[in-house]
């Protein structure tokens, strides 16, 4: 198969471009569903395939009707144009209809161009570098349409492409299957957590459930608890190690470095290329590995289990351990109270919500019987496991396509295989 580049045409002689728009003045986004989602960059996350998440807020039908000539379609591509620019996601069909925020352009109409292809090229070193010759400004950097236009985009003709993309896209779809699996784990590893240590319907000796059979309650200052469990609280499970401030660890010239695990990294679940670093020699225990649980305080409150490599710490995170429980333990305990920490944070009259170690004294948990505790712990330390393994796997995958996809686009890497040939190696 020919891999080699035709010519460099620019995008705009390939593509539409349209532009997003910006609310209209003194309208609010929404959270009560309406069929109008609304699509922030913040939404984007660096995903090729945006989906429709809880996440997502939406417009209401008055404000839709000033606004309804700016949605996308299914297939249709969009990249950031201000805040982080360069974002790059193709619209599923969940968002088929939805509002596209005038912080984004989308691609539509394409020409000599498969839109898998595109969206590759565009995430590729190559097309990223092509979209920073285009940003313009200095206070608030965006890129304009009239420089996306210009950008140079590689033409082969469209089986390559195509072949190209399908190596690229079966990567993507297996880890993209991963997530879906591990979205599936967790939401079943929460529900039996709840059903064990809120509703208390653990199976009992007899294999029954715990309070529907007539187990034994006694009075705690949380109510009607098991007879034998205790009430503890979060602090007491797990210890909580804050952050430090890596502006004062940047690495010295030719030092061995890290890449510093803040919130965006948090919620991304990786490093980029965009995020700071700090020296590899501060102290251990401010390393992060894959499979540690990571707690945000500060700003955007989350928790999460890093799989996104080595990192160094930043103050506002938490990485929460444990030398008497296992972390599924006191990672769902943690979860069970994060709108409560989320709602505590937003009601602070500072411009970066936080909590304080007292709010984690206040949270009360319970501490079950070692019995009950080791029979939890076969499951969910075992479904905890299971997520991490999936979530290493992915990273290796991204690690395997992002090798790729530069020597794909520049035609070092020729593929010598039919496109059904290269589903099965791949």
């Amino acid at each position: 198969m020919n891999f080699e580049i035709n010519r460099f045409e620019e995008l705009g002689n390939l593509v539409e471009i349209k532009g997003g728009k910006r609310l209209p003045k003194g309208a609010k986004l929404i959270n009560s569903k309406t069929a109008h989602p609304y699509i922030r960059v913040k939404d984007m996350h660096g995903l090729k395939n945006l989906k429709l998440t809880s996440d997502f807020e939406y417009v209401s039908e008055n404000d839709f009707e000033l606004i309804k000539n700016y949605t996308v379609s299914e297939n249709d591509l969009i990249i950031s144009i201000v805040g982080t620019i360069g974002l790059v996601s193709k619209i599923d069909r969940s968002l088929d209809g939805a509002n596209l925020t005038e912080n984004c352009v989308k691609l539509i109409n394409l020409k000599e161009l498969d839109t898998d292809y595109l969206y590759y090229y565009l995430k590729s070193e190559m097309g990223q570098h092509e979209i920073s010759k285009g940003i313009v400004g200095s206070t608030q950097p965006k890129l304009p349409i009239y420089n996306i236009k210009k950008m140079k985009v590689p033409i082969r003709n469209l089986k390559t492409q195509k072949a190209i993309a399908n190596i690229l896209s079966t990567l993507d779809e297996k880890i993209e299957t991963n997530n879906q699996i591990n979205k599936k784990l967790e939401e079943m590893a929460q529900a039996l957590f709840k059903h064990w240590f809120v509703d208390f319907e653990f199976p009992n000796e007899n294999g029954e459930s715990y309070k529907s059979s007539g187990g034994e309650m006694v009075e705690s200052e949380l109510g009607m608890i098991p007879k034998g469990w205790k009430v503890s609280s979060l602090d007491k499970i797990a210890d909580y190690l804050n952050g430090l401030p890596m502006q004062k660890y940047r690495p010295k010239e030719d030092e061995l470095s890290l890449p510093v695990l803040k919130i965006k990294e948090l919620r991304n679940g990786e490093p980029d290329i965009n995020s700071d670093r700090c020296s590899a020699n501060i102290e251990d225990k401010y390393i992060i590995n894959d499979g540690d649980i990571i707690f945000s305080w500060s700003g955007t409150l989350m928790i999460d289990i890093w799989c996104g490599g080595k990192c160094g710490l930043n103050q506002h995170l938490f990485k929460v351990t444990s030398q008497k429980y296992n972390k599924w333990f006191y990672y769902f305990w943690i979860k069970r109270h994060l709108d409560r920490f989320i709602n505590i944070a937003n009601s602070k009259a500072t411009t970066m919500g936080h909590i304080k170690r007292k709010d984690l004294t206040d949270s009360k948990v319970l501490i079950p019987t070692s019995n009950v505790y080791e029979k939890a712990n076969e499951i969910l330390g075992t479904i905890i496991n299971d997520i991490i393994n999936l979530k290493i796997e992915s990273k290796k995958l991204k690690a395997v396509r992002d090798i790729l996809l530069p020597k794909l686009m520049s035609g070092e890497i020729r593929v010598p295989l039919d496109d059904e040939e290269l589903s099965k190696q791949y």
